[in-house]
């Protein structure tokens, strides 16, 4: 299948799909699916290698290997065999997981779910509510840290939830967007720097880091391009906030689209945050030209739309642009 007939039959349902429907916590979902697979092989890993530093770090890389391969793999055995029987029957669910793979409409909610509560209910409310879409401890906030955690979550998430999941997609199709999910998954389970994760979830942690290394910069430049073509935004700032403060982070690609969100804004994101109790020194991004509220979280989501719909007219660019070399 060419490029173009891919973006026309697979990738834009799949958009649209998401926008419309979402992530009901009733529906099945891959992501769920891998979850449970990388808790499963965590376990019996840890009762196979030995506890050591070394064999945790050998336990993980097979852990960063296995969980990929099995749901790229499968993902593409599954194709092949209904293209097999007939190319009616690969098309539909090849549309209905790459909609999956994809987060932007669950992303909006989970975050617009904050500013409700904001406007219209507790101060405790919204902790609850950025509770589940954040990593860091969320009962001690005050009402700007609400807003900046959810603002934060929409930045950085619009590069892994959506526009990452977008590049692999187009680049091999569900196969390869299965690959960059299980690594994504793996990394929000195991890839943390505690004293259970340190090493045995370390390949983990480096292989999220390479999959996300252009597709974080190429959500941040259309970020910035979004924010320059809406009503509302900064586009100039993003860009020259992005510029200086896009390598405020221990990840080399999670301050990427938090800087060009903070720019088109206005404000200041990042900061220090306590996780499991432990308070984290954390360098802040962007400059607070004025405070936070929470109207920017509908505005961060805005800009995710805006930067969705230019990954999208790029894909459509580059289709037509290899239409013309490989004809």
């Amino acid at each position: 299948m060419t490029l173009t007939a891919h973006l026309i039959t697979v990738l834009l349902p799949g958009v649209v799909l998401d926008w419309l429907l979402g992530d009901p916590h009733w529906m099945p979902h891959p992501v769920r699916w891998m979850g449970r697979a990388i808790t499963w092989l965590e376990g019996v890993l840890r009762r196979v290698f030995p506890g050591t530093p070394a064999g945790e770090r050998l336990a993980g890389a097979l852990l960063a290997l296995l969980i990929p391969a099995a749901f790229g793999g499968g993902s593409w055995l599954l194709l092949e065999g209904l293209r097999g029987l007939s190319p009616c029957l690969a098309w539909p669910v090849e549309v209905w997981f790459t909609y999956q793979l994809l987060a932007a409409r669950c992303l909006r909610d989970e975050s617009m779910a904050v500013y409700r509560a904001l406007t219209g209910r507790s101060l405790m409310d919204a902790q609850r509510a950025v509770g589940r879409i954040v990593g860091r401890d969320t009962q001690c906030l005050d009402r700007d840290g609400v807003i900046r955690a959810a603002v934060e979550t929409v930045a950085e998430n619009t590069s892994d939830g959506v526009i990452a999941p977008l590049f692999w997609l187009a680049l091999g199709g569900l196969p390869l967007g299965m690959v960059y999910k299980a690594v994504n998954t793996m990394d929000s389970m195991v890839g943390y720097r505690n004293e259970r994760y340190l090493f045995f979830g370390r390949a983990a942690a480096r292989t999220d880091d390479a999959a996300n290394y252009l597709p974080a910069r190429l959500s941040a430049l259309l970020m910035c391009l979004a924010a320059a073509l809406l009503p509302g935004f900064r586009g100039r700032d993003a860009l020259r906030i992005w510029r200086r403060d896009r390598r405020k982070h221990k990840s080399p690609n999670s301050a990427q689209t938090e800087a060009a969100c903070a720019g088109a804004l206005g404000v200041r994101l990042a900061g220090d945050a306590s996780y499991f109790g432990t308070l984290v020194r954390k360098p802040t991004i962007g400059e607070a030209e004025r405070p936070i509220r929470p109207e920017d979280i509908p505005a961060a989501n805005r800009l995710m739309y805006g930067t969705e719909v230019l990954c999208l007219a790029l894909c459509a660019a580059a289709a037509v642009l290899c239409s013309h070399i490989f004809r």
